[in-house]
């Protein structure tokens, strides 16, 4: 008989987290304002608000912080952080941050300006937002198959290569500084790209003399998706396929408080040596001296060691494979939600779920907050109000698929907790008919207004 499935790892220690009832939950929800953001954490029995920063860390990890170097220049741990950046990326510069944002903050700063356009695939709400705030646009360019929840295309985080030259034919070179690839590509679904598409995209970037960047918040999750479902990369080990994807472009952002498996953190590696020192400035402005970067040395050390762990096979089938079986529960159930399941969240598609809900109604903030009010589970929307409003017309951007993420933190909660994630959702879905209104704006900030929206019952 073939052994079943075991987690490669033990639990050490535990978290107490409470359950509460449906009456509390729906007056702390309403003291929230009906944004899930504003919550506590104590008012939360499963959090799946995001899987940034949420996982739990190694014994290894844990152990690297006690030998961390808290020099403010020239530490220890971050030239081992350096060497191990350049071991997986092939990068020779690194500025370390302290989160993903910040690193986009330090490197667009650079890059971007006013007019400037930005294509790639599908940027996600920060990454758009230090884009626009520049007063330059982000163009989408992934391909049409990342929009039909039902296709089952197995890279729809792709960009549609037209579309891309489109972009270059367009506009003059001088305003289009770098073509951003997402991996994995979170707004369409935490879809993958495949090394093909990069390949394809950097030799038609080339023509044009554009570079091309990464967003590699998950860039392991990507290069397992490659190696599961692409032809002739079976083989290959997850470092292997990451170095080839990195080799495709001249530089990239980092937010490792996912695939680095650390709680704080982030980095900007490139191999530019003007474009790094020119960000070292605004590093020193904005984060820190160029070798900490708004990161502790104990930290550098653990992402060291997370980044390891994460590019690891053993670790990425288990954390995968536990998305991958509260998707199929919510299919089974029939729940619409974005296929093929993505690599860290299942992304339920809330037009269908709640057709009767108006668009300018936010149907997917609505049945997050429906979901939260059933089972005290957190989780976000990705849809219009995360779509922000068009920077020239204040009109809401409506963007094609309208979606709740439900992220999965790695390494923190165990498939007890999916099927009770599956169950609530579904007793949700069974009362879909009794949802027929939304929310409605009381209050907005003019950028990135997801993060602190206040809202009231339409």
């Amino acid at each position: 008989m073939k052994l079943p499935y075991a987690e490669p790892f033990r639990i050490k220690m535990v978290e107490e987290i409470r359950q509460s009832t449906k009456e509390e939950r729906e007056e702390w929800l309403k003291k929230a304002n009906f944004n899930l953001f504003n919550l506590k954490s104590s008012q939360v029995f499963i959090d799946l608000l995001t899987d940034s920063g949420t996982g739990a860390m190694s014994d290894q990890q844990w152990g690297a912080m006690m030998t961390g170097d808290e020099s403010y220049a020239g530490s220890r741990s971050f030239d081992k952080l350096h060497e191990t950046v350049q071991n997986i990326t092939g990068y020779q510069y690194l500025l370390p941050t302290h989160q993903g944002r910040a690193a986009e903050n330090v490197l667009f700063s650079v890059l971007v300006k006013d007019g400037d356009i930005v294509p790639g695939n599908s940027h996600f709400d920060t990454t758009k937002g230090h884009i626009e705030i520049r007063k330059a646009h982000a163009v989408d360019c992934t391909i049409d198959e990342a929009f039909d929840i039902e296709n089952p295309h197995p890279f729809k985080g792709n960009i549609d290569l037209q579309k891309l030259e489109n972009v270059y034919k367009r506009y003059p070179k001088e305003k289009i500084p770098f073509c951003l690839i997402t991996i994995t590509c979170n707004s369409s679904g935490g879809q993958p790209v495949s090394l093909e598409n990069m390949k394809a995209v950097k030799e038609l970037s080339d023509r044009y003399g554009i570079p091309i960047y990464f967003d590699s918040a998950r860039f392991a999750e990507n290069a397992y998706f490659i190696k599961m479902r692409e032809k002739g990369q079976e083989n290959r080990t997850i470092k292997e396929i990451a170095k080839e994807a990195f080799s495709y472009g001249v530089g990239m952002t980092m937010s490792s408080k996912k695939d680095g498996l650390v709680n704080i953190g982030g980095f900007i590696a490139l191999n530019d040596a003007e474009i790094f020192k020119k960000a070292s400035n605004f590093t020193i402005i904005f984060e820190g001296f160029i070798t900490y970067g708004g990161m502790a040395g104990r930290d550098m050390a653990a992402l060291a060691v997370g980044l390891n762990e994460a590019t690891e096979f053993e670790y990425l089938e288990s954390r995968i494979s536990q998305v991958e079986y509260l998707g199929n529960k919510l299919i089974e159930f029939g729940i619409p939600v974005q296929k093929p399941i993505g690599g860290h969240a299942v992304f339920i598609d809330a037009l269908g779920f709640l057709p009767d809900v108006p668009r300018e109604e936010y149907p997917a903030q609505t049945l997050a907050n429906e979901i939260y009010k059933e089972a005290g589970i957190r989780t976000v929307e990705i849809g219009t109000l995360l779509a922000d409003r068009d920077p020239e017309t204040r009109e809401n951007r409506y963007p094609k698929l309208e979606l709740v993420r439900l992220a999965i933190p790695r390494r923190t909660y165990t498939n007890n907790h999916m099927d009770y994630i599956a169950v609530a959702i579904k007793n949700v879905y069974d009362r879909r008919d009794e949802i027929k209104k939304g929310y409605n704006i009381v209050w907005e900030s003019e950028i990135l207004r997801h993060f602190t929206v206040e809202l009231e019952k339409a």
